[in-house]
């Protein structure tokens, strides 16, 4: 069952969406002055939505006074300008408990991440997302990935459910998407969204639009508008000379680098926004901070992917 609003507004989007890193001082406590310039810069730079204290947002790190803090400046920040959602997770009383915080903070809907740990067959995942829809009225989207894998019987059943609007996917099964795809639009027709959620989206965007899946994150965008938004405008006006220029230019060595250690979906994400002139602070362990010469590298490709776009007259 769609939530009309969100779903109008997350379904025609005029921008990448947005997953903003958090801030930490050098206490290593939240810093949502910066946080608050983070999001700013990120809704003013085009983005069409923000994802508040998501994965890029180190959801998992965050105390619930944290997180509620953090999801209350992004909408202050959005002032309805986009629509923010918040990150919901761990067990289920947790992320009912979590959900209420951001519904509390003004969120617009929820991003509801896989559960804590344990590897639940399907009556267990959808009994677990359906409590969280319930815990409150924001729209839901799930977010598959890891642990949480669902059937397309699954999800069929998902989007049955009052208040559950989509399906993120991190997982990258193009077979296992193609079929929740063909399922959900014959059982249940009219209006559930799909997002791509891996961690650099643009590098498989394209099959992903092929497959019927629209929408997707970009972490690029925290740290490199511009380039994220070239990316996204190629997509949305069938440039394949530049998009593809962009792929093989920027976001495939982009890729390669961040496969050179774990946790660089997050932590080299925040060093490029350092790279960019706002310190936003290290990522909190278990995450560590990148190697030197990768943040080197993280800058040349940036500035490669900035020469890509003058070569375009962008």
């Amino acid at each position: 069952m769609t939530s009309a609003p969100l779903a109008a507004r997350l379904g025609r989007p005029g921008g990448p969406l947005f997953f903003p890193v958090t801030a930490y001082g050098p206490d290593g406590s939240a810093d949502l002055g910066t946080y608050r310039t983070h999001v700013r810069r990120g809704i003013d730079a085009g983005a069409a939505a923000v994802f508040a204290c998501c994965g890029t947002g180190e959801f998992h790190a965050l105390t619930p006074e944290e997180f509620e803090a953090c999801v209350r400046a992004a909408v202050e920040e959005a002032d309805g300008r986009v629509p923010v959602l918040a990150g919901t997770g761990y067990g289920t009383a947790l992320a009912v408990r979590y959900a209420r915080l951001a519904e509390a903070a003004g969120a617009d809907g929820l991003l509801a991440m896989p559960p804590y740990l344990v590897v639940a067959g399907q009556e267990g995942l959808l009994r677990h997302y359906r409590e969280i829809a319930a815990a409150t009225a924001l729209p839901v989207i799930v977010y598959q990935r890891d642990n949480a894998v669902f059937t397309p019987e699954t999800v069929v059943e998902l989007a049955r459910t009052e208040g559950v609007v989509g399906l993120k996917d991190g997982l990258g099964d193009l077979d296992l998407m193609q079929r929740i795809v063909s399922a959900v639009r014959a059982e249940v027709p009219g209006g559930f969204l799909y997002f791509n959620g891996l961690p650099t989206a643009e590098l498989t965007q394209p099959a992903y639009r092929a497959v019927g899946v629209p929408l997707y994150s970009s972490a690029v965008f925290c740290f490199a508008p511009e380039i994220a938004l070239a990316f996204y405008r190629a997509l949305e006006t069938d440039d394949r000379a530049t998009a593809e220029r962009l792929l093989d230019g920027f976001y495939r060595p982009f890729v390669e680098l961040r496969a050179q250690g774990r946790g660089y979906a997050v932590s080299l994400v925040k060093a490029g926004v350092r790279l960019g002139g706002l310190d936003v602070g290290e990522v909190r362990p278990p995450l560590h901070e990148p190697a030197e010469d990768h943040v080197k590298q993280l800058a040349q490709l940036v500035e490669r992917g900035h020469a890509l776009l003058e070569e375009d007259g962008r």
